[in-house]
């Protein structure tokens, strides 16, 4: 499976990605750090990428609804540590590469996963 990181997201969160034999890149490394959540989108959708995110903007349905973009992971964790939001990232990883996240958008929280298609 292929990811892209956003810049909101550790990038060390990368390395554990690909234990797990996933391609990722991340927003940074494209100069895209600081750019509209538009470009973001858009890099992560001409790049087949599923955008990983806890920016709730990028995973509003209203503004980018599902399978009209690449596919959107948004993280919703209870706490923003340094430390709490790669291993709530970890967590649920296992999870997410068991399922369809294609034309999706997958909100991962405390309380479980919720899933918004087309």
């Amino acid at each position: 499976m292929k990811f892209k990181l956003d810049e909101n997201l550790p990038l060390d969160l990368a390395e554990v990605f690909r234990v797990y034999d996933c391609d990722v890149d991340d927003v940074a490394g494209e100069d895209l750090s600081g750019a509209s959540d538009d470009r973001v989108v858009e890099a992560a959708h001409r790049a087949g990428r599923v955008l990983l995110t806890l920016d709730k903007g990028i995973a509003s349905i209203l503004r980018y609804p599902p399978g009209s973009h690449s596919e959107v992971v948004l993280f919703r964790p209870e706490m923003s540590g340094r430390r709490s939001v790669p291993e709530f990232v970890v967590g649920y990883l296992p999870t997410l590469l068991t399922m369809k996240l294609s034309g999706r958008l997958t909100v991962v929280s405390p309380r479980g996963i919720r899933i918004f298609s087309k």
